[in-house]
């Protein structure tokens, strides 16, 4: 469900602001560091995580407020919000239709998927970057993949405690904890796992256009008898600090189709591309899956690609649910068609 209206109160650079964006294409122009991420971050806060950016809350507070923020959308007769108060600027609050819920309940709202300039190094960047990149594909999906994440990470972050104290190690703690680890862990992977064979899938079936084809495999970790690694594997992961088995040892591989290369051997150009071309793939399968297409964030996308493959991308995009595209200059956005516009200075927004 697209939102039909955003509301920011001391959110980054904007001390208020209300935009009542289109179903479709919403187009934000301005200059560099006018506050176009800001409404792209505000928007992605609207499912669970830490933002397209990755930022700690209390960055996100505007510089000069009263440090606490605030993010309001309308999805229709819903009405979601989330922020901080001033007395915990690190503690996220959810409301939905003014009742508190959890983060993770945000999900089941709304799929958000985004793709920014820091995601150019995707490919030849860590296994962790692809990772937390690959479960936010999972979570458009299937929103109980956010509490099964994080189940696994409390429990691996206690049990890795425990084993750096050897003198209050109780074994039988330690046993629980490792089968919590077991229980959520098969849980990510299964559901990495049916999400990297769908968007596989899915890749195949995309006719062909101006971005090259992934083909893309889960590598590492697989499943098995988790709890019985870990429990023999203690004293390996005392003296390393840090659980040595599990989906957390897990990477994204991406290949680039027709060349049969690895991505982080193609060009940057190539990289870009295949890029793109995933997330679009992950959009169209997410709309098949949820019956809804998601919200896409797009930030500069536009200005990264020659004028024949912005001319594609428009043509994927159309009538394929909310889109939010951002650029410095307007004349980027020709030949979109239909879009609802905005021009951004710092801490305002008004309809171009």
């Amino acid at each position: 469900m697209p939102v039909s209206r955003l509301v920011l109160t001391n959110f980054r650079s904007y001390a208020s602001a209300s935009i009542e964006p289109g179903s479709g294409f919403v187009l934000l122009s301005g200059e560099n560091g006018a506050g176009k991420t800001n409404i792209l971050e505000a928007v992605s806060l609207l499912s669970p995580g830490r933002g397209l950016r990755g930022a700690a809350l209390s960055e996100m507070a505007r510089i000069g407020g009263e440090g606490g923020l605030a993010v309001a959308a309308s999805l229709g007769d819903t009405d979601i919000g989330t922020g901080t108060v001033p007395a915990a600027p690190e503690r996220r609050q959810v409301r939905i239709n003014g009742a508190p819920a959890s983060v993770n309940s945000l999900s089941e709202w709304l799929s958000v998927l985004w793709l920014t300039p820091a995601m150019d190094r995707l490919f030849t960047g860590s296994a962790g970057d692809r990772r937390r990149f690959l479960d936010r594909l999972v979570l458009a999906l299937e929103p109980s993949h956010a509490h099964h994440a994080a189940r696994y990470e409390a429990a691996m972050r206690a049990r890795n405690k425990l084993l750096s104290e050897p003198d209050m190690a109780d074994p039988s703690w330690l046993t629980a904890l490792e089968e919590a680890m077991t229980e959520h862990g098969e849980a990510l992977h299964q559901a990495r796992l049916r999400t990297v064979e769908g968007l596989d899938r899915q890749l195949r079936e995309t006719g062909d256009d101006e971005f090259p084809k992934a083909s893309i495999a889960l590598e590492g970790w697989t499943s098995g008898n988790l709890v019985a690694e870990l429990r023999t594997s203690r004293d390996r992961d005392a003296a390393a600090g840090r659980a040595t088995s599990g989906p957390h040892r897990q990477d994204l591989v991406v290949l680039h189709r027709v060349k049969n290369m690895p991505a982080s051997r193609s060009s940057t150009g190539e990289q870009k591309a295949l890029l793109l071309g995933l997330v679009l793939a992950h959009a169209e399968l997410v709309a098949k899956r949820r019956d809804q297409p998601p919200i896409l964030l797009l930030d500069e996308v536009a200005a990264h690609l020659d004028q024949r493959r912005r001319a594609a991308l428009f043509a994927r995009l159309v009538d394929k649910g909310q889109v939010w595209m951002t650029a410095t200059e307007a004349d980027l956005f020709d030949g979109i068609g239909e879009a609802c516009r905005f021009h951004v200075q710092p801490g305002l927004v008004e309809r171009a």
